[in-house]
């Protein structure tokens, strides 16, 4: 069920993503991507060898979770940040912790070491902090009022592990 995304993958990737994206604060993005935008995300993310993976269902994809490094500097080539989005039918099933969990095995692979999960908090993103929690992650910040949506001012909540 969880494989390496193909390029095929980014229109149902892009339907999973913009429900996050429309009425959700997990994601501070305030205009959902089309395909065309997807493809050229998933493009950059694989081609610099980094994984993104998804939870295949058969006939949709449920989740999908990638790992890029952390920033853009030099120094910075060991650490990534995880990005992870189930769809709201799948939720709470398992799938994002076997898509986190094979992304560990997989950005390792790929030559991270620590790994960073940037949550966006609209008033308690629970369900993601209890994730990476579970799985082995660590609070390691909060910046408050650094995002706005919805007309309201959002915190980032930093979460670490290594791999």
């Amino acid at each position: 069920m969880i494989r390496f995304a193909l390029p095929a993958d980014a229109a149902a990737i892009s339907d999973l993503y913009a429900p996050h994206v429309l009425t959700g604060t997990a994601s501070f993005e305030t205009e959902a991507p089309d395909t065309a935008e997807m493809a050229a995300r998933l493009a950059r993310v694989q081609g610099k060898g980094w994984p993104w993976l998804v939870w295949d269902a058969g006939d949709i994809l449920l989740g999908y979770a990638y790992a890029a490094q952390f920033r853009d500097r030099a120094a910075y080539r060991a650490t990534c940040e995880n990005s992870i989005y189930v769809a709201a039918p799948a939720a709470r099933q398992g799938i994002g912790r076997a898509l986190l969990t094979a992304l560990f095995d997989a950005a390792r692979a790929a030559g991270f070491r620590e790994m960073i999960a940037v949550i966006g908090d609209g008033g308690g993103n629970h369900a993601s902090v209890g994730l990476h929690g579970s799985c082995g992650f660590v609070q390691a910040g909060h910046l408050t009022n650094v995002g706005q949506k919805f007309g309201r001012r959002l915190d980032i909540i930093y979460m670490q592990r290594s791999l």
